[in-house]
């Protein structure tokens, strides 16, 4: 990945936006689901409701003290989503680009039934809040209120057949709404994958809001896949298609730098990356460093997916 390695500091990245100005990059807020209206930012602003989400939250941290939700502003404005730029405010600066409505995923490859859903029968699912971890692979972790849905509910209804293996996932590639899309600093459009039995476990989410609103622009609107225990690079956003296939899928840093970024990149701290330590992190809005817990913190729920497994030589 590209780095502008951040002073301790770095996060007053997170300043640079109103929350206004992120709200106003909304197209759509969901639950009511309707539409901007052409007339303009300040006349929705008017009408938009606090809140689009009022929903159980199902998974707290298991420290609330340690893990302390990450105050939105910083969420919002300080992430890597490289369709709108390398910087850490890129997107939170262009992603206002992006058209969420109408949106589709298409799910096909090795199922019986295969589907495409509208952002409208997304959120038919029912929804739920889930605080996770979101650990990067530079070094730095939030932890952010998701709202969404388990990813299995999508493959369960598509059925996938006896040869699929794997699941790959793709962004939408749209240069006139994404002005990243015409550097090359990756092959697009950016994929990712996971194993079937990864894709399956209850805890990887579809997100289509966080902080009880619908999902930012800058965020992966509008719906991203988060997967808690592996670096945050593998939780992909504004997804358009997913595939079931036999094989292993290519996915975007892996192919780029092979030697860097592995297929699984499960959260190790025992596994450095070749020019930086993963053993601690940085949370934002914290000074110090913490140390980095296996899989994130998750080991409790999915070691066992990978019982046997050499985790050094499967990065």
């Amino acid at each position: 990945m590209l780095f502008r390695f951040p002073a301790p500091s770095a996060a007053r990245e997170d300043e640079v936006t109103p929350r206004a100005l992120v709200l106003s990059r909304r197209s759509v807020m969901a639950g009511g689901m309707a539409a901007v209206a052409a007339g303009g930012i300040a006349g929705w602003l008017q009408t938009a409701p606090a809140a689009a989400f009022k929903v159980p939250t199902t998974i707290q941290p298991p420290d609330p003290k340690m893990d302390a939700p990450t105050p939105l502003k910083s969420a919002t404005t300080y992430n890597n989503f490289y369709e709108f730029g390398t910087g850490k405010s890129d997107p939170a600066d262009y992603a206002g680009t992006l058209k969420t409505r109408p949106w589709q995923i298409v799910v096909d490859g090795e199922v019986a039934k295969p589907a495409t859903f509208g952002i409208e029968d997304l959120l038919a699912f029912p929804q739920e809040e889930r605080i996770y971890r979101l650990r990067c692979v530079e070094g730095w972790s939030m932890v952010i209120p998701w709202v969404g849905f388990s990813l299995n509910e999508i493959l369960k209804r598509v059925e996938p057949t006896g040869s699929a293996k794997f699941v790959a996932f793709q962004t939408l590639n749209d240069p006139a709404q994404m002005p990243g899309l015409k550097s090359w600093v990756l092959q697009w459009p950016y994929v990712e994958g996971l194993r079937l039995d990864e894709a399956m476990h209850p805890l990887t989410l579809m997100a289509v809001g966080m902080y009880g609103e619908v999902l930012p622009n800058q965020n992966g609107a509008p719906v991203r896949l988060v997967v808690p225990w592996k670096y945050g690079f593998k939780s992909i956003k504004s997804v358009v298609r997913i595939t079931l296939v036999r094989d292993q899928p290519p996915t975007s840093w892996n192919r780029s730098q092979p030697s860097e970024y592995g297929f699984y990149s499960n959260v190790n701290p025992e596994v450095d990356h070749p020019r930086w330590s993963q053993a601690t992190e940085r949370r934002v809005g914290e000074f110090s460093r913490r140390k980095t817990l296996p899989f994130n913190g998750y080991a409790g729920e999915v070691a066992s997916l990978y019982a046997g497994m050499d985790l050094r030589k499967f990065y």
